[in-house]
């Protein structure tokens, strides 16, 4: 079945609803923030493509400026999809350990600038005897856990042993350290510099140890959005893992800086009775995770009531009523599982279709 493809010079009000929409006013504002922000520093943004999922976005950001001239991954097809649309410096911010998938790693390596993070000996042992098969060189970065208690080495000491094996193993190129920590709710400025500053000490501290052994270290790739200016101002981080900030979601929107660019379109389709709205938006156009639901924009007397798979449930006040008919835009509150449930953006700019882009990491797991 074809997928629909509006037309360049569509009106917002003309377009087949439900659809995902990208702001290109709001898109580019991000991208000069990030351009501004990391412009004369130091330390630079490693756009997060799990959050994008398209090369030509991840291009735009480098275009704008204050990036690394690369991207980070979460999956080695995420990383295969971005090779394949021209950019040569990917960094897998996670652990590859099946065979199948270190092949596919020695494969990039061949075409790319390619690291990975890494937290195990044995694991690192396997990326060698590979690389050294394929003949190619792989870049490891070892991660540090420093608050979400699912991957990266717990003590000092096991980072600084992993750092000196890594300089031992041929196909095997030692670069550095990297950590993710996440903050619970909305932050203020002073709340994000505290954390922050504490948890990426965490992952400086094995930085400092791996360098008094006499190692060099060349990357420290740390932080995310609600960091990406605390991390900036710390000595010795290299580059920050920013994904959230490009796209924006409701979750995030106590970083008023950034605007929300990616939205989802919908219809209302019934009003059952006074008070509420149906619309054609379901969890299948952009997921509840953590059940956390979307927001409407510019509705003030709207709220979201349930998201079910197929649609989505509206309460309105009297000052703000829906009928059958009238469009709404969502924000997802978390919108790189919104990106992963479809296969185009639609770029508008204040209500006109500018172009329709193709999401060829969308589904991207392996």
């Amino acid at each position: 079945m074809d997928i629909y493809r509006p037309l360049p010079g569509t009106r917002l009000e003309d377009l087949d609803t439900p659809c995902l929409l990208i702001d290109l006013d709001a898109l580019e504002h991000n991208f000069r923030l990030i351009a501004d922000t990391y412009r004369d520093s130091a330390c630079k943004m490693r756009a997060h493509i799990k959050n994008l999922k398209s090369p030509l976005l991840a291009h735009m950001q480098m275009r704008a400026g204050g990036t690394v001239g690369g991207v980070c991954a979460a999956k080695v097809a995420e990383a295969e999809v971005m090779v394949e649309g021209g950019i040569n410096d990917i960094f897998i911010a996670n652990q590859v350990v099946a065979r199948d998938k270190i092949e596919r790693l020695c494969a990039l390596a061949k075409h790319a600038d390619l690291k990975v993070a890494i937290d195990d000996p044995r694991n690192l042992q396997e990326l060698s005897d590979a690389a050294q098969t394929h003949g190619v060189t792989i870049g490891v970065v070892i991660e540090v856990d420093t608050s979400m208690h699912r991957a990266g080495v717990r003590q000092v000491a096991q980072g600084v042993n992993l750092a000196k094996l890594a300089t031992t193993l041929p196909g095997i190129a030692f670069k550095g350290v990297m950590s993710h920590q996440t903050v619970p709710g909305r932050p203020n400025k002073e709340t994000r510099l505290i954390e922050g500053r504490r948890f990426i000490q965490m992952c400086l501290d094995v930085k400092d140890a791996i360098e008094a052994a006499g190692i060099p270290v060349e990357v420290v790739s740390t932080g995310e959005s609600w960091t990406y200016d605390v991390a900036r101002d710390i000595p010795g981080v290299t580059e920050v893992e920013g994904g959230t900030y490009a796209l924006m979601s409701h979750s995030y929107d106590y970083m008023r800086e950034f605007h929300i660019a990616a939205k989802i379109l919908g219809t209302i389709i019934s009003t059952p009775r006074p008070g509420v709205a149906i619309g054609d938006v379901g969890m299948r156009a952009l997921g509840a995770p953590g059940g956390v639901l979307p927001a409407v924009e510019g509705m003030p007397g709207v709220s979201v009531e349930a998201l079910h798979p197929e649609h989505i449930v509206l309460r309105t006040d009297s000052t703000t009523p829906l009928k059958v008919g009238d469009r709404f835009l969502l924000h997802s509150g978390q919108q790189d599982i919104m990106v992963n449930r479809w296969d185009q953006y639609i770029a508008v700019r204040r209500g006109v279709v500018e172009a329709v882009w193709d999401i060829p990491a969308r589904g991207c797991h392996h």
